[in-house]
């Protein structure tokens, strides 16, 4: 601003905004999200593969992708419970390969699929951390008390 006037003070802020925080809602809400969440990603792993879209996406990348998103929204609805959410992922992941091998409907069981599942839980899982220690940083900076988020 080359007027001569004072440069905006890039800290001070006005009201602050509204920040959608998932691990607020009541528990319950919390637990159907996940449960719906769970019905999809079982329905996309065991239906028949006639009744499914037909995708382009190599079929690990697939599964890395459905567990990351699977394990990501899980640590947003309960952020003080990683290791459980992640267990329960990869569970859920080794429970659908069993499935798979015995039920028939075109799907086969692979080990692989399992590698795939804990790999996308993984990532999530770095992903969640560096980006709590983010907030809680950026939290303790501004003088504000760590957001739920970054309580782990």
């Amino acid at each position: 601003m080359g007027d001569g006037r004072p440069l905006p003070d890039r800290r001070a802020r006005g009201p602050r905004a509204v920040r959608p925080d998932p691990a607020a809602l009541p528990r319950p809400i919390r637990l159907a999200l996940f449960a719906l969440a769970v019905a999809v990603l079982l329905f996309l792993c065991l239906a028949p593969t006639s009744d499914l879209p037909k995708e382009h996406l190599w079929d690990k990348a697939e599964h890395a992708i459905a567990w990351l998103v699977l394990t990501a929204l899980g640590l947003a609805l309960s952020p003080k419970r990683p290791l459980r959410i992640a267990l329960f992922a990869i569970g859920l992941g080794a429970g659908v390969e069993i499935l798979q091998a015995t039920m028939g409907f075109g799907r086969d069981g692979d080990w692989r699929d399992l590698v795939a599942d804990s790999l996308g839980v993984g990532v999530a899982l770095l992903s969640w951390s560096m980006f709590s220690r983010r907030v809680a940083r950026l939290a303790l900076r501004d003088g504000e008390a760590p957001s739920t988020a970054a309580d782990l």
